[in-house]
């Protein structure tokens, strides 16, 4: 296993390998934070906003608290929080997606109804409206965005499924008396699953974003949780100084929405069937 790992990687193109390193870094930085960071994840360790170097590498934020901690404990925080999010979107959105294509009539038309009702309205806007009623806790958070992206995630298993259900072996499973849950399972998803697995990918970095943007208008994660959204409202202040610090969790942020896609585009073109890199 890890001899095929190594040789699929050795294979990969320049891109996709740095896009795999850069995500193998911000996992161990996740995995790893209360190990790697210097002081605690809320801890107020200085005076705000000290400059870089010396006993704050990154210097410190608007509280005193080390910027490298926080960016240490924002990697755990903001890309554990999506990936959990975009965990539960695809499985609630491709188990719907999955049935309403097979069960198709009624079923199918009232679920993508419901569907195109939703996402008629602007995701950001969509959550800043449910979660300026019902709160900001972390609960209300992994749901609306999870229910909002599992919306996206339906329409593209739907899609996808549809192709596959009108084949001559899924007719022939539908003859034998088998029942729904087993043709999903056993002919439907098998047949899926790579465009499904690409879009994960891109689903996470949505999600991801959507975090961010959330956290920077104070309706995402909440302090003291040190979030990278948060943190470039937190010290944007220190733009009009040319000061840098509210770039490095941009920075961040940037970095790993380029490395996923990285992946995303060789994942695809694999899956594609193409020779060339």
């Amino acid at each position: 296993m890890k001899l095929y790992a190594l040789r699929e990687f050795a294979g990969a193109p320049l891109s996709a390998r740095f896009g795999i390193v850069v995500v193998a870094a911000y996992l161990f930085a996740a995995f790893f934070a209360p190990a790697l960071a210097p002081y605690g994840e809320t801890e107020i360790v200085g005076g705000a906003y000290e400059e870089w170097g010396g006993e704050f590498s990154l210097g410190t934020d608007n509280l005193g608290r080390d910027m490298l901690t926080r960016m240490i404990y924002g990697a755990r925080n903001t890309v554990g929080l999506a990936f959990l999010i975009t965990a539960l979107a695809f499985f609630v959105g491709a188990f719907v997606g999955l049935f309403a294509a097979v069960l198709g009539g009624w079923a199918d038309q009232i679920i993508g109804r419901i569907v195109d009702a939703v996402m008629a309205i602007p995701p950001l806007i969509l959550a800043l409206l449910v979660l300026s009623v019902i709160g900001t806790s972390l609960p209300s958070l992994v749901g609306v965005i999870a229910l909002i992206d599992a919306t996206r995630v339906f329409r593209l298993a739907r899609a996808t499924a549809m192709d596959v259900v009108v084949m001559d072996y899924v007719e022939a499973a539908r003859l034998r008396g088998e029942n729904v849950g087993w043709i999903v399972r056993r002919e439907v998803l098998p047949n899926i699953l790579p465009p499904l697995i690409a879009e994960f990918g891109l689903r996470f970095i949505f999600v991801f974003l959507f975090i961010s943007a959330l956290s920077f208008l104070g309706l995402g994660l909440q302090p003291p949780t040190a979030d990278w959204g948060g943190m470039v409202r937190e010290n944007s202040t220190l733009i009009s100084y040319g000061d840098a610090t509210p770039l490095l969790p941009a920075v961040a942020i940037s970095l790993l929405t380029v490395a996923v896609n990285f992946i995303v585009d060789w994942m695809l073109h694999r899956a594609s069937g193409l020779k060339g890199k």
